[in-house]
Order: structure tokens, then C-alpha cells, then sequence
């Protein structure tokens, strides 16, 4: 990986519906190029996907929290995680070092949403508790590294 994937990378975090002749003007090389490097930048799983950036107010989901999952010591992480999984709430799911096993971005309706949740995450097999944090705000949320390209 160069300077110009990177750049590349760069650009499209900032924007993944610009065109490969927007692309390669502001990298200097040709459309062909641009689309040949990105293909690549996709089949080594470097891009992994394009998503819309959505208002999630909008969609009805407007609290969102996080929540550390603590697991039982004799818990089985893979059905722990396949039950977490499972919940359409849980935006996203990652592995922690210290106290908690894992900690979950979660979005929801209402605030009698999040407890259902919560109330389910502590029932599964293997979860020994949980602690919830809510976000009374989002100043903001998936922006691109600095100095990438």
C-alpha cells in the first residue's frame, strides 16, 4: 500500500460515492487506474464495505448506548457472542482488555427499549452482568483518521 491508496482510502471514507474520474483527478492518475487500485484495496478486505451515514433520530433510534457486557468465568465466548449477534440493536460489538469482556454500541427507540435490552443481554447464558452507559448526544461518530493521505 502507497501513498496513493492511502490517499485513496482517505477520499472515499470522506465520500464512497465519488466517481473514479473524481478519484483520480485529485490522486493524479486515471480512471482505470483509480478503479483498479480500489478493486484491489477491496478483494485484500482493506475496504470492506460501503455504508450510508444515516440520522438515526430519524429512523426512530434515538438513544443510543453503550453497554459492557462482564461474562460468567466458565462462559462460552462463541455462543455469548452468537447470542449478541443475534440482537438487530447491538450496532456493533468489540473485544476488551480489563473488567468487561465486551463493549456494545447500542441503538434503540426508547429508553423502555434499552431496558428490554439490557434485560436480555443479562439473561444470556454466560453473561454475568452488564453496565450501560447512555449518550445524551453525538458530537460525532465514524470520522475518518487525520493524516491518512
Amino acid at each position: 500500500m502507497d501513498s496513493i491508496d492511502l490517499r485513496l482510502i482517505d477520499l472515499l471514507r470522506d465520500n464512497a460515492r465519488s466517481s473514479y474520474a473524481e478519484l483520480a483527478r485529485k490522486v493524479g492518475l486515471s480512471a482505470p487506474a483509480v478503479h483498479e487500485r480500489v478493486g484491489k484495496l477491496e478483494a485484500a478486505g482493506t475496504i470492506r464495505g460501503y455504508r450510508a451515514e444515516v440520522d438515526h433520530e430519524a429512523l426512530g433510534l434515538g438513544v443510543t448506548a453503550l453497554i459492557g457486557i462482564i461474562e460468567d468465568s466458565g462462559a462460552d465466548t462463541d455462543d455469548v457472542l452468537a447470542a449478541v449477534r443475534a440482537m438487530p440493536e447491538v450496532e456493533s460489538c468489540y473485544f476488551m482488555a480489563g473488567v468487561e469482556s465486551y463493549q456494545l454500541t447500542v441503538r434503540v427507540g426508547t429508553i423502555a427499549e434499552l431496558e428490554q435490552l439490557i434485560v436480555r443481554i443479562n439473561r444470556t447464558p454466560g453473561v454475568a452482568s452488564t453496565r450501560t452507559a447512555i449518550a445524551l448526544s453525538t458530537k460525532w461518530e465514524n470520522r475518518p483518521q487525520p493524516g491518512i493521505g
